[in-house]
């Protein structure tokens, strides 16, 4: 786990001490146990805890108590970097880190500053994510831009921890769904020119599809009136198509999204792709026929049935795509798939593993990120959505009004298992109630910091030429210790397909900046507009130290921002 520069310290030195206790026969030590360190859940236990002596108490075959103090006996350089170490029964061991240690990290984020929390973990290991892949049958709704923020964060932050990412939209341009979309436009059709017209079963009802009838009326006039009903549909599918795509990529891009690689299922068809990957399975005796159709073996992989590729008709079924598209993925050569898809996909799991272990790949070289539905409130009340009957709000509407970062940063707010409620008002609010601005503020406050300082001829010195050791308010080590966990929640939200973890963390670091900006004196009070306590007196060391502790945490934040694509303002 990718750890701070403090927690290192710490690290190394636990690991010193339990290599001093096996040199002296104290432990036996087996098996190295894994180096932990949280937080205690109250500050006056300390900074760090680690349970490594209870991790071992089976093995050595001795309390956990009594492998603390052991431990704790052995620590090198413990008064150079501890304050104080307590065991708290069975053995826990809580350590207090030394302030002049903790400084450590603003000089680590001054010296990395944008690279601070980056590591190489996944030493260059390819994965290619594939998220939102939306039929282009319509807008993108909240559900798709809630799947869009997911992919996107998932990507930057793997990118961030050393991995070569790739992200993919499969384009679903085939099957029934188009074959509605163009029965759908040209009933549509047929009416504006006031002909008789039955809108398909399951056809899409919504506003867009008429305005694109209108546009294909306007460019090809009656033309496709005299045209069989099966050609003209065909017409009408190829018009929307374009046209709908366009709009999706349009609206990606507002919301800030954009894709290395675009692949379509039609293409899979046109090339006999999914013939060949079907007659693949056959030759691994995983693909029979049975009352006229042909199944796939998935039971035999841990699916609760077999599952038909091609019906009766002839017709291959959206399984026979999707494992004809994963068989490329595997085939180009990626390390890890992930695919990011609706909550209402988790049956489909299982068949796509199946798929993996098909192909001789361990299930587990696929991940899914499910993503939860997003319930829509405006003043206090849902706003109800049917993309079929066309009465949604999609996601463009959003980010026409709420802003892309905004948007962004609602939908990686909870966890992407979780349902999302997704308050429209809140989120225009510009006020400590609303999550986004009191991030972003965070940041630009201490932009506007600067501002002031500047007029004042004062300059923020660097970390290296500053006595920082004059750091010790609690407060400040706050601030630092917050600091000092980002390379690991960085890690943990990467590796854990979890970036709601991150949003939680900005919103923590800006409450203790907001909280310090409000307490504390950063500058000379000379001229200065209130803020923090009258009484606090300042040297010019302590401003010095001050303003190195305020840069850190504008880099930290505007680290955090930028790796879920979101912009660190310095003005709001």
């Amino acid at each position: 786990m990718a750890q701070g520069v403090v927690q290192e310290k710490v690290s190394s030195a636990l690991r010193g001490a339990l290599s001093g206790a096996k040199a002296k026969g104290q432990l036996r030590i087996e098996t190295w146990p894994a180096l932990t360190l949280d937080a205690p859940k109250r500050p006056e236990w300390g900074d760090l805890a680690t349970t490594v002596a209870m991790a071992l108490a089976a093995s050595e075959q001795r309390a956990p108590y009594d492998i603390a103090q052991i431990i704790i006996d052995n620590l090198p350089a413990r008064d150079q970097l501890f304050e104080r170490v307590e065991i708290v029964r069975p053995g826990f061991l809580n350590l207090t880190v030394k302030p002049s240690v903790w400084v450590e990290v603003l000089r680590d984020i001054e010296q990395q500053a944008e690279r601070y929390g980056r590591t190489d973990l996944g030493a260059g290991q390819r994965i290619l994510i594939e998220y939102v892949s939306a039929n282009p049958t319509g807008p993108l709704h909240v559900g798709h831009g809630r799947g869009a923020a997911v992919g996107q964060a998932l990507a930057r932050m793997l990118k961030a921890v050393g991995y070569d990412v790739v992200s993919e939209y499969y384009i679903n341009d085939a099957g029934r769904q188009m074959k509605l979309l163009g029965a759908s436009v040209y009933a549509r059709y047929r009416e504006l020119a006031g002909q008789p017209a039955t809108m398909p079963e399951d056809g899409y009802l919504g506003a867009y599809i008429r305005a694109i009838a209108e546009r294909i009326a306007a460019s090809e006039g009656a033309a496709l009136a005299a045209l069989p009903p099966e050609q003209a549909e065909a017409r009408c599918r190829d018009f929307a198509y374009r046209e709908l795509l366009a709009l999706i990529r349009a609206d990606l891009q507002a919301l800030g999204i954009e894709f290395e690689s675009w692949f379509s299922e039609a293409s899979l068809l046109s090339s006999g792709a999914v013939e060949q990957a079907c007659a693949d399975l056959r030759s691994r005796d995983l693909l029979f026929d049975e009352d006229g159709a042909q199944w796939f073996r998935s039971s035999k992989f841990g699916d609760e049935k077999d599952r038909v590729v091609r019906k009766q008709d002839g017709e291959f079924t959206y399984l026979a795509s999707d494992i004809a598209y994963h068989r490329d993925k595997l085939q180009r050569g990626y390390d890890l798939l992930i695919d990011v898809w609706g909550s209402d996909h988790h049956g489909y799991i299982p068949r796509m593993q199946a798929v993996m272990q098909a192909y001789g790949s361990p299930k587990e070289r696929l991940r899914v990120v499910l993503v939860q539905l997003v319930k829509l409130l405006r003043g206090g009340e849902e706003v109800k959505m049917s993309k079929r009957a066309g009465e949604f709000i999609t996601m463009r509407d959003v980010v026409d009004e709420v802003g892309s970062d905004v948007a962004k940063f609602y939908f990686l707010m909870r966890d992407a298992k979780t349902h999302l409620e997704f308050d429209l008002d809140l989120a225009k609010q510009h006020s400590a109630d609303n999550p986004v601005y009191y991030v972003q503020y965070a940041h630009a406050r201490i932009a506007s910091l600067w501002r002031v300082a500047a007029t004042r001829g004062i300059a923020c010195p660097a970390a290296a030429e500053t006595d920082l050791a004059v750091l010790t308010d609690p407060d400040e080590l706050g601030l630092i210790r917050k600091l000092s966990a980002y390379p690991e929640v960085l890690q943990a939200s990467a590796t854990g397909f979890e970036p709601h973890r991150m949003t939680y963390y900005l919103q923590q670091l800006a409450a203790l900046l907001h909280t310090f900006y409000n307490k504390h004196r950063i500058l000379p009070a000379a001229g200065e507009p209130e803020s923090g306590s009258p009484a606090e007196t300042l040297t010019p060391g302590r401003t010095a130290a001050r303003l190195v502790l305020m840069r850190g945490v504008q880099q930290v934040l505007k680290n955090g921002l930028t790796v879920l694509g979101m912009s660190a303002p310095d003005q709001m």
